[in-house]
C-alpha cells in the first residue's frame, strides 16, 4: 500500500499554484514593463533571479519588456577612461565623450549580460537601444537649477515613442531588452535618457498593463526618516502631492510611474529588487510588495 504521507509533501507548492491561477488569468497576454537597475543589476544571485522571474513571465503568458541603465558600470567605465562623472540636477553631465563611453556600456556590456542571463532559458531575448528603429527619439534636455537653464550635455528629453520594433518582437515571442539611449530629434547624434523615464514613456505607448520599476528600498515610505512604514497603494494625484517632498533618485522613478498611469498604464509599482524574485511575489500573490500607483477614480466614483 502507497505511504500517503509521501503525496502530501507536494501540497503546499500546488496551494502556491493555485494561489496565482487568478493573476495568471488576469494577466495573460498582457504586457508589462520592468526597469530593471539598482542592487538587482550588480548582485549576481538577483540578476540570475530577475532572468528567471522574466522568463517566467513569458511562460506564464505574459508580454515582458526589459529597460535598462546601467548608472554603476557607467561611472567605473568612465573612470576608467578618466573622465570625472558629475551631477547636476540628478543627472548626469554628458559630454561627447562620456556619450561614446555611455553607449558601449549601455548597448555593449549591460545589456549583452542581461540578453544572455535571458538567453540561458532559450532563444528570447533580443537586444536594442532607443535608437533601433526610432524606438526612442530625443531632444536636449537642460534642467532649471535656480531658475537657470543649465546645458548638461547629451542627456535626452523623450519626444517620440516608437513600438514598432518592440511590438514585432512581441508578436514573435522574444522578450525585448531596451537600453536607455535615444536617438535624436535634431542633429544626428544620440542622447542619453534616463531608464526610468524611458521604461515609463515606453509602458504608456505599449499600452501595457503594469510598470515595474526595480529600486534598492522597500518602495514609497510613509514620513521618511521618521518611519519606515511603506505606502502600499496611492492614487495618481496622491503621488502628485508627494512629488516635491521625495529624495532625488526616487523622482523619476516617481514621476515615471505618474507619467505611465496618467496615460493609459493600469498599475505603475515601484518594488524592491533587493528581494530574490520580488517581480514574481509582486504580480502572482496577495502580498504585493511594494508601493503600486494606479489611475485617479473617475469623477463621481469613491476611491
Amino acid at each position: 500500500m502507497s505511504n500517503p504521507t509521501r503525496k502530501h509533501t507536494a501540497l503546499p507548492k500546488a496551494q502556491i499554484l493555485i494561489e496565482a491561477l487568478p493573476w495568471l488569468v488576469r494577466h495573460n497576454g498582457k504586457t508589462v514593463v520592468i526597469k530593471f537597475g539598482g542592487n538587482a543589476m550588480i548582485d549576481e544571485e538577483l540578476k540570475a533571479a530577475f532572468a528567471q522571474d522574466v522568463v517566467f513571465l513569458h511562460h506564464a503568458g505574459l508580454k515582458p519588456v526589459v529597460v535598462h541603465g546601467g548608472g554603476p558600470q557607467i561611472s567605473a567605465a568612465l573612470d576608467k577612461h578618466g573622465i570625472v562623472s558629475e551631477f547636476k540636477a540628478g543627472l548626469r553631465v554628458t559630454t561627447e565623450d562620456a556619450m561614446d563611453v555611455v553607449r558601449m556600456v549601455l548597448a555593449g556590456q549591460v545589456q549583452r549580460e542581461l540578453v544572455n542571463l535571458l538567453n540561458e532559458h532559450g532563444p528570447l531575448a533580443v537586444g536594442l537601444t532607443g535608437e533601433d528603429a526610432h524606438t526612442i527619439t530625443a531632444t536636449k534636455h537642460q534642467p532649471e537649477i535656480d531658475g537657470e537653464l543649465v546645458d548638461i550635455g547629451r542627456v535626452g528629453e523623450i519626444t517620440d515613442i516608437d513600438t514598432g520594433a518592440i511590438e514585432a518582437l512581441l508578436a514573435d515571442g522574444r522578450i525585448p531588452v531596451v537600453s536607455s539611449i535615444a536617438r535624436s530629434q535634431d542633429d544626428g547624434h544620440v542622447y542619453n535618457v534616463n531608464a526610468d523615464t524611458a521604461a515609463a514613456a515606453l509602458a504608456a505607448a505599449l499600452g501595457a498593463e503594469t510598470l515595474m520599476v526595480l529600486t534598492d528600498v522597500e518602495g514609497l515610505y510613509e514620513d521618511w526618516p521618521h518611519s519606515d512604514e511603506v505606502i502600499s497603494r496611492l492614487t495618481a494625484s496622491q503621488l502628485e502631492k508627494l512629488l516635491p517632498e521625495l529624495s532625488s533618485g526616487m523622482v523619476p522613478k516617481m514621476e515615471g510611474c505618474l507619467h505611465a498611469v496618467r496615460n493609459g498604464v493600469t498599475t505603475a509599482r515601484v518594488i524592491d529588487g533587493r528581494v530574490q524574485h520580488s517581480i514574481l511575489l509582486e504580480i502572482f500573490t496577495d502580498e504585493g510588495i511594494g508601493t503600486m500607483v494606479v489611475p485617479d477614480a473617475p469623477e463621481g466614483d469613491a476611491q
